[in-house]
């Protein structure tokens, strides 16, 4: 019975034959289309060169032109054992970028080296990227043994060279092949004259003794939240099971906002019938029993066996543009489907990947390799590399371009030395002294809706009933908390982030906390929600943007349409309304005191007195 498909990366030094092993792999396994090796015959007598293997698996003419391949390519075949994926990756320095993306994939790898030029530095550098890819399963063929007589000493010299290599990386080859790529020696025949001292196997005959990579069910559960989905009234996580397996009735947790709800079912698309349970490998859906922020990027596991949440991470990495890599540069960091801004805070090592001796630097330059730190100014959800390659691998962007691969070898665990303190003050003797629960009451709307006014009159309001309060508003934190932010994506999240946890410190005190601040995206209100939990009430503090701009109390809607402010919240940014906020109150047909009698109400009923007793949350729309 034929195996599963197995997917092989060939890499090798420029000019070492990669690509003439591939057609002739083709060839001799009958895998080409009729009529092909005619047309590369054809081809090669218009152009007046030799008969050319290479031409067999060159798709484009560019590649036939420039005589180097130069995009990664995938080929198919099939032997009696299995169908196979051929992931060509090029040789080319220009390419390496592209090998990357190509080796990721692959189960097994092939590293081709001339037999009479050895392992150069790039074919060091393509073995070390098969290493730091996690590519485990390898085998060494040694090309154009025509070139040598097939002789046995250079065999064994090139060999060795290329095995005591590999060693040092924590790599062994399955098998190291002498063949002739152009003769068809050892390919799938084997050379009974010239090369009958070696008994190994052919290239075939090692290709179909590799395995597939498997991920093991039993490995900790890591499922990477890829899209939701809202086809009808569910909520969908979809996302691929990385590691470990899940069945419905889980409980899970989301790295790394800590959130938790149970599997109600398991959605698989084209799947008639009901599915109880996934496992490493598959692609699916779930739904939960309860509605909580997760997004693209989180993570999924169980209790017992949660990824390391980190600011700070060691990764080894492979440079791969001409820009050099510097202490104190901002990437994107992609780990499954996360994305993270990260800075450089430390060049630990650079790497010779002739020898692979290290030396410290202050920056990593095209085609290096090195051991680097990185910090992240929201939390990041890793595994080590070692033990978990599907959440420990990753890339690094500048903008959309891919400038390294990466492997974590390292995360510091954001709890790591601290221990949280119980206080011997619980929140129920706060709120029977204070005569209120604490709370967060988060303010949002555009400006000039009333957020501001609105929050500091409740403020008074309170503190003249003897109330413990307190107002965040959005400009005076940027005076003080979040000085240092500017109005990018990111620090428009990292300043809701702050507040947000700020605010449950104070709610934890037992305050009322009022924030005011426009807060614009749902996600970023939804985070502050996760981290203010229970105690959190939207707030939505409605106006419409004809009222808000004539009112302008700052004179920012003018300066917005002159131009001289960017990305301004509801001229040239957009301001996603609330979808289900605890209160709307319309400052455009309530007068002020009206708005602050229904705050007022809304503020009792959940937070005074009367729910002390009662225990009550309520839902108060007008």
């Amino acid at each position: 019975m034929p195996q599963s498909q197995l997917r092989i990366v060939i890499v090798g030094h420029v000019d070492h034959g990669k690509s003439t092993l591939i057609g002739r792999l083709l060839n001799d396994t009958g895998s080409l289309p009729d009529g092909k090796v005619e047309q590369v015959q054809e081809m090669s007598r218009k152009r007046g060169m030799p008969f050319e293997w290479a031409f067999v698996m060159d798709a484009l003419q560019a590649e036939r032109d420039q005589g180097i391949t130069i995009d990664t390519t995938q080929i198919h075949f099939k032997t009696a054992q299995r169908p196979y994926v051929i992931i060509d990756a090029p040789g080319h320095t220009e390419f390496l970028k592209n090998m990357v993306t190509g080796a990721s994939q692959a189960d097994a790898a092939l590293l081709v080296i001339d037999a009479g030029e050895g392992a150069l530095e790039q074919s060091r550098r393509h073995a070390y990227l098969l290493h730091l890819l996690g590519v485990r399963q390898v085998a060494v063929v040694i090309n154009k043994m025509d070139r040598v007589d097939f002789a046995k000493s250079r065999y064994e010299t090139v060999a060795h060279e290329i095995k005591e290599y590999l060693a040092e990386l924590g790599l062994f080859p399955k098998a190291v092949i002498p063949v002739s790529a152009r003769n068809g020696d050892n390919i799938v025949v084997r050379n009974e004259d010239q090369g009958r001292w070696y008994l190994g196997p052919t290239v075939i005959e090692q290709l179909d003794a590799f395995r597939p990579q498997q991920t093991s069910p039993d490995q900790p559960l890591r499922f990477p939240i890829q899209d939701v989905y809202k086809p009808d009234d569910r909520r969908i996580l979809a996302g691929r099971v990385e590691s470990g397996r899940l069945r419905v009735g889980d409980t899970l947790r989301f790295a790394p906002t800590g959130a938790s709800a149970r599997i109600v079912s398991i959605e698989a698309w084209n799947h008639p019938e009901t599915v109880l349970s996934a496992q490493a490998g598959q692609s699916i859906g779930v739904t939960l029993d309860k509605r909580i922020f997760a997004e693209r990027g989180h993570v999924a596991h169980h209790e017992d066996a949660a990824p390391v949440l980190t600011h700070r991470l060691g990764v080894r990495l492979f440079w791969l543009v001409s820009e050099p890599m510097q202490v104190g540069r901002t990437y994107t960091l992609k780990i499954a489907t996360g994305e993270h801004r990260v800075t450089v805070e430390q060049v630990t090592a650079v790497i010779n990947v002739e020898d692979l001796t290290s030396t410290p630097g202050k920056a990593v330059h095209r085609n290096e390799v090195a051991e680097v730190t990185l910090r992240s100014r929201s939390p990041i959800a890793v595994d080590l590399a070692a033990e978990l390659p599907r959440t420990g691998r990753g890339v690094l962007l500048d903008g959309n371009d891919v400038v390294g691969g990466c492997l974590v070898v390292e995360a510091e665990d954001a709890a790591t030395n601290i221990t949280e303190v119980s206080h011997t003050v619980s929140g129920e003797e706060r709120a029977s002294a204070n005569g209120h629960k604490g709370g967060i009451l988060w303010l949002t709307g555009l400006s000039g809706a009333g957020k501001s006014t609105l929050a500091m009159a409740l403020e008074r309001a309170l503190f003249d009933r003897g109330w413990q309060t307190f107002v965040l508003d959005g400009d005076n934190v940027r005076n003080g908390l979040n000085a240092g932010l500017g109005f990018s994506p990111d620090d428009r999240a990292e300043n809701i982030r702050r507040v947000a946890e700020t605010a449950k410190l104070f709610a934890d005190a037992g305050m009322v906390v009022i924030a005011s601040l426009i807060s614009p995206l749902r996600d970023d209100r939804a985070r502050a929600r996760v981290i203010g939990g229970d105690r959190f009430h939207e707030v939505y503090v409605s106006a419409d943007l004809a009222t808000c701009e004539e009112r302008d109390p700052k004179g920012l809607y003018k300066k917005a349409r002159a131009g001289e402010i960017a990305e301004f919240t509801g001229v040239s940014a957009p301001y996603e309304a609330p979808e289900q906020p605890e209160l709307v109150i319309d400052t455009s047909t309530l007068g002020r005191s009206e708005a602050l009698a229904h705050l007022l109400d809304y503020v009792d009923e959940t937070l005074g007195k009367a729910s002390l007793k009662s225990g009550r949350e309520l839902t108060y729309v007008i």
